[in-house]
């Protein structure tokens, strides 16, 4: 009987035990995985990149059991990351280097990731015509 791939359910235990640990956790990434949006400009000659996954420097952080997706800033522009989870080769903190690392996985290619819009800023968003707006991915605002 074939099994679903244990990396998501590691990730995710990981994640947790790092931050339960006040420690900063980073995912080493390979960003020649089919699907995964990194900033190239950010990838190194070995074609990885690190990446700092802490509460405090990302927003709108997701992690299910095919990928990993946030937004952050790179030389102060925001960025969309996907990262499916046959990408990550290791997560780990950074102040003591303890973490868990991963095989590379084969290179199949994986759902597509997401295509939806990026973030609309709050104060709009409704239609005045007769016409039913586009179906969009159901998703959390923050209402004030």
């Amino acid at each position: 009987m074939s099994m679903t791939s244990s990396r998501p359910y590691f990730l995710r235990a990981v994640y947790e035990w790092i931050l339960d640990n006040n420690c900063t956790p980073h995912i080493l990434v390979d960003a020649h995985v089919t699907g995964t949006q990194v900033p190239q400009q950010h990838v190194n000659k070995d074609g990885q990149i690190i990446l700092n996954i802490s509460p405090s420097a990302i927003k709108d952080f997701f992690m299910d059991n095919t990928a990993v997706s946030f937004n952050a800033r790179f030389s102060g522009v925001v960025n969309n990351l996907y990262i499916p989870c046959g990408a990550i080769l290791g997560i780990y903190a950074r102040e003591n280097g303890q973490g868990m690392m991963f095989e590379p996985e084969p290179n199949p290619a994986p759902p597509p990731p997401p295509s939806g819009p990026t973030p609309v800023p709050s104060g709009g968003g409704t239609s005045m015509s007769g016409d039913a707006p586009p179906a969009k991915r159901p998703g959390l605002r923050v209402v004030k």
